[in-house]
């Protein structure tokens, strides 16, 4: 239990980018292969050093705790008053989440609530500890008795009308929740039996999950602004690492146009800690509300990222445009025509235009800049937080064009994850402290578990390929699965003060009025109707 104990969040975060429904009326199936059977893959020895600190062990108890107590919080107008918020029943059974093997489906529904089925793989004395704490927390929320079975227990809430079913099946346990009858219940014990199970394609696959955003959305309104598409994901051991493959399923053709890459190379150079390429994003980018004032003509179609390994804002963007000034200034104008985005700011920002650039003042320890350039591959509008070096006359790596090269690719991202997990929080502070929201705090339970992984990561590569008109690929190889800005990220969220929501706000601050002034006493020389005297010379 303790080897991969910090599993969860891992496993948790790569199965929340996975979606397809295997069945017409299934929004959602996820397959873990558990903490125990994943530690005895050779290939996790790298995965599990990442996640198995005692820094990972404090992070993952406060988290447990926190999820503990997070279901009183969602149900809580539903539920008996002064029934307790179930967390001393409930916290035991999620560490069984981490080390056991299961299953989970959600079925839609037309009408009434979506259905729910858990199945998970437990000895005898966990799977007791279930049963029991299970039906105490559902009694005491429901003010229900529940209903003995030879396999187990269900009860029934008639307002509002739910099903709660609890079935032992030989070393599995089946917990299921809906309005209706509980079908998926049967469906998981006969696809978990030993006769009918299907063989894994890859013995070495740790998560597989088929979610359906869509029609989860229908349920979980709080998805709905990520508009993310249908995709499969599969996460396996290979090569000492953790790879991750995936397929997003769009609901309409995405009309990429994939032209050449064109890169500013006379500006990107080493020693560089990360480098992403992405093209074909002028469809996405001409349907977001935030972007669309402010878009230029023609909607940019790539965008490249990258940052150095010399100082910690050193992070730039270049967009290849037709002719950089005119776009430029066409921003520009536009950026002032909206002066709304100022709002952001927790102090005031002053946009200073020239016909070379643009620069925005008042933003603390950076001097953000927009800069129009002319170079061998063509033109590009520039931004940089921080002046770049010199050029140095070391070539970029030969496998950044190897990889541009395929034909068919979208996005590719490659970094140093230890250098660029140490510089970045030095930017994404400055980000959150200047937009006014809660800055991590470094010495949290989470800021310790990140700088105890530092030293351990390796290098991440991602890639999405198009492999259909409305479908993506993606692929990923990386010992901690997770980029330097995914983990920061993590660590925001764990963080947040209403996890698992992820509000980062700080409180408004308050308005003062200055109190009025008192006038200073006149003077005769000063006092109305008497003339001053004339100055002395």
């Amino acid at each position: 239990m303790k080897k991969m104990s910090l599993f969860l969040f891992g496993a948790a975060w790569l199965a929340a980018l996975a979606v397809r429904a295997a069945a017409p009326d299934l929004i959602a199936q996820v397959h873990f292969a558990g903490a125990a059977q994943i530690s005895a893959d050779t290939n996790a020895a790298a995965f599990t050093r990442l996640w198995c600190t005692p820094e990972a062990q404090a992070l993952r108890s406060q988290t447990l705790d926190k999820l503990a107590r997070a279901p009183h919080t969602w149900f809580k107008a539903e539920l008996l008053p002064n029934a307790g918020d179930g967390s001393a029943q409930l916290r035991p059974l999620l560490g069984d989440l981490l080390s056991a093997e299961w299953f989970l489906q959600i079925r839609d529904a037309a009408n009434g609530s979506p259905e729910y089925a858990l199945a998970i793989r437990l000895d005898a004395a966990r799977a007791q500890a279930w049963q029991s704490g299970l039906k105490s927390l559902l009694e005491a929320w429901t003010g229900v008795a529940a209903e003995k079975r030879a396999d187990g227990w269900s009860l029934k809430k008639h307002d509002p009308p739910n099903r709660f079913q609890f079935i032992r099946a030989g070393d599995w346990i089946v917990c299921g929740a809906g309005q209706n009858e509980l079908t998926l219940n049967g469906e998981l014990i006969r696809r978990i039996s030993a006769e009918k199970r299907p063989v894994p394609v890859d013995k070495n696959e740790w998560v597989t999950a088929d979610l359906d955003w869509r029609r989860l959305a229908r349920w979980f309104p709080s998805i709905n602004p990520f508009d993310l598409p249908q995709t499969r994901l599969r996460v396996v051991g290979r090569d000492r690492q953790l790879r991750l493959d995936g397929d997003m399923i769009f609901p309409q053709p995405l009309g990429l146009t994939l032209d050449k890459w064109r890169m500013p190379l006379d500006t990107i150079h080493q020693p560089v800690a990360s480098f992403t390429a992405v093209r074909g994003i002028a469809p996405w980018l001409q349907h977001q509300n935030w972007a669309q004032p402010y878009e230029i003509s023609p909607v940019p179609n790539q965008v490249y990222i990258w940052s150095m390994a010399q100082m910690p804002l050193q992070t730039f963007v270049a967009i290849p445009v037709p002719n950089a000034q005119k776009a430029l200034r066409e921003f520009g104008q536009k950026m002032s025509a909206r002066p709304e985005w100022q709002s952001h700011f927790s102090e005031p920002i002053t946009m200073v235009v020239s016909n070379t650039q643009i620069a925005w003042r008042g933003v603390p320890f950076v001097a953000p800049i927009l800069r129009a350039v002319h170079e061998s591959s063509g033109d590009f509008l520039i931004g940089e937080f921080f002046p770049n070096s010199p050029k140095s006359k070391q070539p970029l790596p030969p496998e950044l064009f190897q990889e541009l090269s395929r034909s068919n690719l979208v996005l590719y991202h490659w970094e140093a994850t230890p250098v660029r997990l140490n510089f970045l929080p030095h930017l994404t502070q400055l980000a959150l402290m200047a937009t006014h929201h809660r800055q991590f705090n470094v010495q949290s339970v989470a800021g310790k578990w990140l700088a105890s992984i530092e030293p351990t990561l390796g290098t991440s590569v991602t890639a999405v390929t198009q492999t259909g008109p409305n479908e993506l690929a993606v692929l990923r190889k990386a010992p901690a699965g997770l980029t330097a800005i995914e983990l920061v990220a993590l660590g925001n969220w764990l963080e947040a003060t209403n996890f698992p929501g992820c509000d980062l706000r700080l409180p408004p601050r308050p308005f003062f009025r200055r109190p009025p002034q008192k006038a200073p006493p006149m003077s005769p020389a000063s006092t109305p109707g008497k003339p001053k005297p004339p100055a002395k010379p």
